[in-house]
């Protein structure tokens, strides 16, 4: 990254990517991390994180295979557009089931109960994460309900927790989808950021990047932020990104308010960061109209 020695930085502090050392503990994803860790020790089956699109369902779903490794052998379906078929073929390979068996789908269900017993009884549980759960096709989505009801005399075989965008609650509500609907004992739905966690959203995804000189984003500057980012860590992302090169193209270390415009201009699905000049235009125009109405009102005009 080009702008890393010119802030001091080891490495890109606003990465798209879902790195699990960027995790930050922030109400949202602490709630949700509780809510997971709390389900799964009660051996619930199936659970469902949904939020909007950036809002962090991915990191949370790496940072949570990152802290339960020790305690599951974890299978990661991060391909939504997978067949029944295909997801049985995934379990299979995850807990060792010979791939000449996969032909016949009816003959690998009972493999895999066989092998999720085996496990068991070694100490050892299956955990499904799905992340985009709400682009699984309906088939593949009863396939992973079929799943989850295989237990033991005393508990579940395997758990789910299903990452998805709000639309999969749209899906739920349908009635051909009504049984997994009835599965899924515990749910959370992920919030935007609001502008003091943003705040420090940004100041500590620069330390762990290794900054550490004076406040490059101050209160002034990451309320903009909020504004054009409406508190979604992808967007805040992209902006801080945009605005630490734009700051660089200047060979400059000021971050304003205007290198937040020049971003959120510049940048899909953002809110555009009026500028002071603008809404005092706006102000004045607004303050003009209310005199001339009240002069007319009193006959004056």
């Amino acid at each position: 990254m080009i702008y890393l020695k010119h802030f001091g930085l080891e490495k890109a502090p606003f990465s798209l990517t879902a790195d699990p050392c960027f995790y930050i503990d922030f109400i949202p994803h602490k709630e949700a991390l509780q809510v997971i860790t709390t389900a799964l020790s009660l051996g619930e089956g199936i659970l469902k994180i949904t939020g909007e699109v950036g809002t962090g369902k991915t990191l949370l779903c790496n940072k949570l295979e990152q802290e339960l490794a020790g305690q599951y052998l974890i299978c990661d379906i991060d391909n939504p557009y997978l067949t029944a078929h295909e997801l049985r073929c995934a379990l299979a390979d995850k807990v060792g089931v010979k791939k000449e068996n996969f032909d016949d789908q009816f003959l690998l269900t009972g493999l895999i109960k066989t092998r999720l017993l085996a496990l068991l009884a070694e100490g050892t549980k299956l955990l499904v994460l799905v992340d985009e759960a709400q682009a699984l096709p309906d088939s593949t989505l009863e396939a992973l309900r079929l799943f989850s009801n295989l237990e033991s005399t005393s508990q579940k075989l395997l758990q789910v927790v299903l990452f998805a965008q709000p639309e999969l609650d749209v899906r739920l509500a349908e009635t051909k989808l009504r049984q997994l609907r009835q599965r899924i004992t515990f749910s959370y739905q992920l919030r935007a950021l609001s502008e003091k966690e943003i705040e420090h959203y940004i100041a500590q995804r620069l330390k762990q990047a290794g900054y550490r000189g004076a406040l490059l984003f101050n209160s002034k500057v990451c309320r903009k932020i909020a504004q054009a980012s409406r508190g979604i860590p992808r967007l805040i992302n992209i902006l801080c990104h945009k605005i630490l090169l734009i700051s660089y193209g200047h060979q400059d270390y000021k971050i304003t308010s205007k290198l937040v415009h020049t971003a959120a201009v510049d940048t899909e699905d953002a809110y555009p960061v009026a500028k002071l000049k603008y809404w005092w235009m706006v102000l004045c125009s607004f303050l003009l109209l209310n005199l001339l109405l009240l002069l007319w009102w009193k006959g004056l005009l």
